[in-house]
């Protein structure tokens, strides 16, 4: 149950599960929120992060101090709801100044639900979830509010992030089409995990005609659309609870269909090939993630939005039932694997956010490498 907060200073009380308490003012809906506590560390996008998929059943804490100022439009986001399950701001813009805007950040918080916190010292909380990691939280929020003890004791039985199974949450329930943009030069399924809406444009951009299929699509499923090749979206939850999607991510592999995975479908590659995967400590959430490209030595500026990582060694080109492996994209912040490149077929995928919504455009190169496989796959048909 969530009321307006609008013209008021409802006060709201912020609770890690480990007792750190914070307290502000509402921001958005009045009422009750739980979820695992991330940073996101973009200056700007936030319009974009509140629509990821991604980050259902997460409450997201801005580092960037003043939020808002920008407003909402209905060109920007990136799937037809809004989908963390709390926002945390330090000091929210009164009056949004842009000239796209159609309505403020509170008043959509407000009219989707969601409930938040502002005028807390989100350095501090910040700091707090670098030290201790990401950990479940709760914001609450009304003039009768509990107390601590009680707060404390909701937040700890809240469901934790790790073993999760959230993609047929967040995928669509039934097959779409995006059109190429332009001549069709080739059709892609992709599987939604939770796929942001920038992804299939970008595709489309380049003659791709996509064929976005749910989380539950079989591999019959995905073939029925005669694929030039397979995508594999990014998506909420433990990767360890995806067997459906690495058994028909197994099944590209073993057609040696072209294929390309971001973010989530990173973590099911590597389970695919064998590897493990693990959680991070705090994630890397934002649009500033420093990523070396080891096939080309480049130092690409991204946008990130994972908890998980794939546990692959750095050092070594690795042995798999498709062939051999190796990491191909590095963050040079702490080492976490950022891709994956198989040598003897086509496929590839990489941890972040290619797509640039929001974010820079370093990585777009990476929709044009796909290309690049499907038109070898096709010459290579042709000929045989």
């Amino acid at each position: 149950m969530t009321t307006s907060t609008r013209g008021t200073r409802v006060p709201a009380v912020l609770v890690l599960e480990d007792g750190r308490v914070f307290r502000g003012r509402a921001y958005g809906a009045v009422g009750v929120t739980f979820g695992e506590a991330v940073f996101s560390t973009g200056m700007t996008g936030y319009q974009e992060t509140l629509t990821d998929p991604s980050y259902h059943r997460q409450v997201v804490v801005m580092t960037a101090p003043h939020v808002g100022n920008t407003g909402v439009n209905d060109e920007d986001p990136e799937s037809q709801r809004i989908w963390v399950s709390g926002y945390v701001v330090r000091d929210p813009a009164r009056v949004p100044s842009n000239w796209r805007a159609q309505r403020s950040l509170d008043e959509e918080l407000d009219r989707q639900g969601v409930v938040g916190i502002s005028g807390v010292d989100t350095r501090a909380l910040t700091r707090h979830l670098r030290e201790r990691g990401a950990m479940r939280v709760g914001i609450f929020s009304g003039n009768a509010l509990p107390d601590e003890g009680t707060m404390l004791a909701e937040v700890r039985q809240a469901p934790e992030m790790k073993g999760a199974d959230l993609s047929a949450e967040v995928a669509t329930k039934e097959t779409y089409v995006v059109p190429a943009i332009g001549e069709k030069k080739f059709t892609v399924a992709a599987v939604d995990l939770g796929i942001k809406g920038m992804t299939p444009h970008r595709m489309a951009e380049r003659g791709i005609e996509v064929h976005v299929l749910p989380a539950t699509a079989t591999a019959e499923d995905v073939f029925a659309v005669g694929p030039d090749g397979v995508f594999f979206s990014n998506g909420p939850g433990d990767p360890a609870t995806a067997d459906h999607a690495v058994s028909v991510m197994q099944a590209v592999l073993e057609r040696r269909t072209p294929l390309f995975g971001i973010c989530f479908g990173n973590q099911i590659l590597g389970r695919a090939l064998g590897f493990g995967t693990y959680k991070l400590k705090y994630g890397h959430r934002g649009i500033n993630q420093p990523v070396q490209d080891r096939t080309t030595g480049k130092v690409e500026v991204t946008a990130h939005n994972h908890g998980f990582a794939v546990d692959a060694p750095l050092d070594k080109v690795s042995e798999t039932p498709y062939g051999r492996v190796e990491v191909s994209h590095v963050c040079l912040n702490d080492n976490v694997v950022e891709g994956l490149q198989l040598l003897d077929q086509p496929a590839f995928s990489v941890q972040y956010h290619p797509e640039a919504a929001a974010g820079p455009h370093d990585a777009a190169y990476l929709f044009d490498r796909f290309t690049s496989l499907m038109s070898t796959a096709l010459m290579e048909g042709q000929r045989a």
